[in-house]
Parts: structure tokens; sequence; C-alpha cells
């Protein structure tokens, strides 16, 4: 699966679940909740505050 910045949350966490923990330390807590499943990691990070290129970059390193 290619993650991009359009990938959303719930479709992320079904196909790379070893993202979950870099998801939860860099501030995303309820990765679980309704409304995280529909939302793009864009999205989850302009909401969170985060640099959507160091979070690209921490999810893409995950084997």
């Amino acid at each position: 699966m290619e993650i991009t910045k359009d990938t959303l949350i719930g479709d992320l966490i079904r196909q790379k679940p070893a993202a979950i923990p870099v998801l939860m330390r860099m501030g995303m807590g309820c990765i679980g909740c309704p409304s995280s499943q529909m939302e793009s990691l864009a999205e989850a990070a302009m909401v969170h505050g985060m640099d959507i290129d160091v979070l690209m970059k921490e999810i893409n390193e995950v084997k």
C-alpha cells in the first residue's frame, strides 16, 4: 500500500498497523474514534498542528 497525504487513517491502520505507534507518539491518541476513520493524514495533521511532511516520513519508515 502506498501511503500518501490523502490516505485515510482508517485505511492506514488496517493496512499498516505498525504505523499506530507513530500516530500515537505524534499526538493522535484517538485513532480508533469514528471520525478518524474517514480523515486523511493531511487533515489529521492540520487538526493536530503537525507538520505533514514529518508525519509522512515517520510513517513511511515503519516496516
